[in-house]
């Protein structure tokens, strides 16, 4: 059976989050990365373009060979991952898989609020979705979620401001407006990839007993456990511990900006997706 490299999609960079714990959890495979930076942002775009542009660039990692894709995108998983799970895989790539960030952090943010509240940080597209207070429901009904858009977080964090001064108003106003709404949130959901770069400022924001989630770790796990209990897909999945970038942006202007994300220096490559 023919082999392939796990793909990863994200809008932009946030996805390299996922990827380095996939790399540090699961190193023996074979990544492909594939970042839309020259769509990006996702977050405010509408739900058929989120998902027009999603299944091309998942057809794209499918043409390079990956068997199994992993959107590594909250906004993509919201608005793009159901439909092309139901509508496209059957009627195009019966044998392949295409999974998301969303449903394997709901499965588990129960086991970590004491006071059943949660609070969710997201683009705006996440947050309209109500892809989050639906998926944690199913898991833990008695859960209340509350959620606050967070629409200028990832230009900042893309321009490089993570560790501006100025970022840290931008930090208190969203969570202000979210605590503004509970006062018994006790966990924070960082539902974007990218967001795990502002953590240092959001967690001098918030009480000390407040816990925090980031999606990587829980992703690289929930991804072990999706190949164990696959083996016919596990063994499609090609083990060379390599790893492959590409964007649909200037290559140069990528890897600039990547480093700080996967906490090391890269190399990509341009894919041309018609933009």
């Amino acid at each position: 059976m023919e082999q392939g490299p796990i793909g990863v999609f994200d809008s932009g960079y946030g996805g390299l989050t996922v990827l380095k714990e996939f790399v540090r959890q699961l190193p023996a495979y074979d990544y492909l990365y594939l970042g839309d930076n020259a769509r990006a942002p996702y977050g405010g775009r509408s739900f058929e373009t989120v998902y027009h542009y999603t299944l091309e660039c998942v057809k794209h990692l499918f043409d390079k060979g990956c068997p199994l894709v992993i959107l590594a995108c909250n906004t993509a998983s919201a608005k793009a991952l159901r439909t092309i799970q139901q509508n496209d895989l059957p009627r195009l790539h019966p044998d392949r898989r295409v999974l998301g960030v969303i449903r394997p952090t709901s499965e588990v943010v129960g086991q970590y609020t004491l006071t059943r509240e949660v609070g969710v940080l997201g683009t705006v597209g996440t947050v309209v979705s109500e892809s989050y207070p639906i998926e944690i429901a199913k898991f833990y009904p008695d859960v209340r979620v509350f959620q606050q858009a967070c629409p200028l977080w990832v230009p900042l964090v893309e321009s490089g401001e993570a560790e501006g001064e100025g970022t840290d108003f931008f930090v208190r106003k969203y969570l202000d407006q979210l605590m503004e709404q509970s006062r018994n949130i006790d966990t924070l959901l960082l539902g974007c990839t990218h967001y795990p770069l502002l953590v240092d400022k959001i967690r001098k924001q918030v009480p000390e007993h407040m816990r925090i989630i980031s999606q990587g770790d829980i992703v690289a796990r929930s991804l072990a456990d999706y190949l164990e209990r696959h083996p016919s897909m596990e063994e499609r999945c090609s083990r060379g511990g390599t790893l492959k970038f590409y964007t649909t942006d200037a290559a140069g202007s990528f890897e600039r900006l990547a480093g700080i994300f996967f906490d090391r220096a890269l190399k990509a490559s341009h894919l041309d997706v018609g933009v």
